[in-house]
């Protein structure tokens, strides 16, 4: 006879708590920590990177990149053009301002020289032709008057020779004062003001040939070129960078310092850099220590450095090898009595 199998009963389901927010946050900076650190021991030192002191070329007008004098990483000298800037444009407002400072310095000359013997002799001739015809009136004028007292001419003509005689007299006076100014040549404020349009137009020749020198861009400094960010035909705005160097005998060590250590610290302080790669350590002095603290940086955010502050410094390499290292690379300095 068949027994029944006795039927096992099941607990009914209950879904499992979800962990809370702050459960979460714990594990995944624990797997951070885990990742970040390894399974052995931290390195010994302060972390950082290793930077280059570096020179921002900039476009101080839009034109576009002529062409390139030089490529990135190339080492390049002070004064040795590096690239060029379209100066076609520029090369005509510098002809406008040459013209007009031509012209500038004609007038000046002009008017320092005073007027041509030509000018000054016809003058003269007007002033002649003007005394002859005033003395031809006051003649007619005169022979009127006898004519009016025998009334044997009328009011009318006699006013109208009285006009005529002072007409010429005005002609006259007015060549003789125009020949008078031509002797005694140009006013000094006009010269003045001539010499004062020469040395504005010279100015404004100046300013655009420093333009026009600028559109060919050259190394203030030794050092390497490390971006050309516009490529030839690309027109940058004015401000854009288009050249940065970086410049120095060696790079320098930017790292941060723990605030225990920061009063047992002081510029000139040598210190040992380790280059991420590379196995030797580089020996390097403190050239600068932020006096102002600055808050944790984020590679430091572990254990009990999370909630403290740190100081900026800046460490430079004295080996003569280090001036072959790239900027970017990840270091760790250590301190004196840290080894």
């Amino acid at each position: 006879m068949h027994t029944p199998t006795a039927r096992r009963s099941c607990p009914p389901f209950r879904p499992r708590p979800r962990a809370s927010r702050g459960v979460w946050r714990l594990v995944r900076v624990g797997l951070a920590m885990l990742l970040l650190g390894g399974c052995g021991e931290s390195a010994p030192g302060l972390p950082g990177t290793l930077e280059w002191d570096r020179i921002t070329l900039v476009a101080e007008v839009s034109e576009p990149v002529q062409r390139w004098r030089v490529a990135e990483g190339d080492r390049v000298t002070a004064g040795q053009p590096l690239l060029t800037l379209d100066p076609r444009r520029l090369d005509a407002r510098l002809a406008r301002a040459e013209g007009e400072l031509d012209g500038a310095r004609a007038a000046l000359a002009e008017a320092r020289q005073g007027p041509r013997r030509e000018t000054i002799a016809a003058a003269r001739a007007d002033l002649a032709r003007a005394r002859a015809a005033q003395t031809l009136a006051e003649a007619d004028y005169r022979r009127s008057q006898r004519l009016f007292q025998r009334r044997a001419l009328a009011t009318a003509e006699l006013d109208q020779a009285l006009a005529l005689r002072d007409q010429r007299r005005a002609e006259a006076d007015a060549l003789a004062a125009r020949l008078e100014e031509l002797l005694r040549g140009e006013r000094p404020e006009r010269i003045a003001a001539a010499v004062a349009a020469v040395d504005a137009a010279r100015a404004h020749v100046d300013d655009l040939r420093v333009d026009r020198d600028r559109l060919v861009v050259t190394a203030p400094r030794d050092g390497r070129v490390d971006d050309l960010p516009f490529r030839p035909g690309d027109q940058p705005p004015a401000g854009a960078p288009l050249v940065s160097l970086l410049v120095g005998e060696a790079p320098y060590a930017r790292f941060y310092v723990p605030a225990d250590r920061r009063a047992t610290l002081a510029v000139g302080d040598p210190v040992t850099v380790h280059v991420t790669g590379i196995a030797r350590p580089f020996a390097a002095r403190v050239e600068r220590l932020a006096r102002e603290p600055a808050f944790t940086p984020y590679y430091a955010l572990a254990g009990d450095d999370a909630s403290r502050l740190v100081y900026l410094a800046r460490a430079r390499l004295t080996d003569t090898a280090a001036e072959r290292l790239v900027a970017g690379l990840p270091v760790r300095v250590e301190l004196d009595g840290e080894r």
